[in-house]
């Protein structure tokens, strides 16, 4: 009989209905990953910083109907990469970390499926211990919570992964030849890779997640193969007030109404829509735009159900799955510089568990 393969798709998660809204940022600020102070004010923090937050986000999850569409895009996901991985006995299940369904929903629904065998894979391309790194140490209490035990690979991250790369930059060409195309051919046209930002305490912590992203823009434009370009790597979505890391989106598109240059904004951290791109880049960072007199302003779309990128998805599965088990990045090894001392592998080794 075929090998029973659970995959496992971790992602952020969002309310489902605007009473959801304020409990949703509660969790997502109480996470020690996230807001990282001792456990006694990190409680009073996160519910002062949560109800701050409450009248903006619900005023932005209002665009969207009052309500996130992560789940059901990421549902959507998981259908197409089932879909892709049809010649073995697979199924896919979605872990959100902040909102319903919840890693300890998840795994006692895979182990009611009983798999032989479990592959996580974080939708964030690019590792860091906020993303992918808590939604690790939220499963593994699940997984034990739930008594799930079955041979498991965990896939860290694919940053330049050359499936997932060559699909991107698909699509970012696309975007950018309709965008030129609509432009006054004397208007220069600026290409900003724009991610979510982190503090930047965090990074000099040792998360690798901004390398990861300057790794994945560059493996983006070396496969596009357009030279010249004017390109900026930049960062958004600002939710503390600590220092963050930069150059910020809206500063960037404020100097491009300064350069009198258009704007093409590609979110390079996400792989499908919601309130970050459907509101703050499409609407917030639109108006900003406007009002800075940028010549023109134009938005890459996520990958969300892109073929290419399923089928990306679905050759990191097969890969993992032929490393595993253990823990492996889309190039089997360790790929994080040595001063990452946050990268999964080196605290894996710390941890004593098994990295390929």
């Amino acid at each position: 009989m075929a090998r029973k393969i659970a995959i496992v798709l971790f992602n952020l998660g969002g309310p489902d209905r605007p009473e959801a809204i304020k409990p949703f940022l509660q969790n997502l600020f109480s996470d020690p990953a996230i807001l990282r102070v001792p456990f006694f004010i990190r409680f009073f923090l996160a519910r002062i910083i949560a109800r701050a937050r409450l009248k903006p986000a619900t005023e932005n999850y209002a665009f969207l109907g009052g309500k996130s569409p992560l789940l059901e895009l990421t549902q959507q996901q998981a259908a197409a990469l089932q879909g892709a991985l049809d010649d073995m006995d697979a199924r896919c299940f979605i872990a959100m970390r902040y909102w319903h369904p919840f890693s300890l929903e998840t795994a006692r629904a895979v182990k009611a499926w009983g798999p032989d065998e479990i592959v996580l894979l974080p939708l964030y391309p690019q590792y860091s211990s906020t993303t992918t790194g808590s939604s690790l140490t939220a499963w593994r209490t699940a997984a034990a919570q739930a008594g799930l035990a079955a041979r498991t690979t965990t896939l860290c991250c694919y940053a330049t992964d050359s499936s997932y790369v060559a699909a991107t930059a698909a699509i970012v060409r696309g975007a950018y030849d309709r965008a030129r195309a609509s432009l006054d051919p004397t208007v220069p046209l600026r290409v900003l890779f724009s991610a979510h930002g982190l503090p930047e305490k965090i990074v000099k912590a040792g998360d690798p997640y901004q390398a990861q992203i300057e790794q994945t823009a560059a493996a983006v434009l070396a496969d596009w193969g357009a030279s010249g370009l004017d390109t900026v790597v930049c960062y958004q979505s600002r939710a503390t007030p600590v220092k963050w890391i930069g150059p910020s989106t809206d500063e960037e598109i404020e100097r491009a109404g300064r350069d009198g240059v258009a704007v093409l904004v590609i979110p390079i951290a996400f792989v499908s829509e919601h309130s970050e791109t459907l509101v703050e880049l499409d609407i917030e960072y639109r108006h900003l735009a406007e009002k800075a007199g940028v010549k023109g302003y134009f938005r890459v779309p996520t990958q969300t159900t892109d073929p290419a990128f399923i089928e990306a998805l679905a050759g990191l599965v097969r890969r993992s799955l032929d490393a595993g088990p253990g823990l492996c990045s889309h190039g089997g090894r360790r790929l994080c510089a040595a001063e990452h001392t946050d990268c999964p592998f080196a605290l894996a080794s710390t941890a004593g568990e098994k990295p390929h």
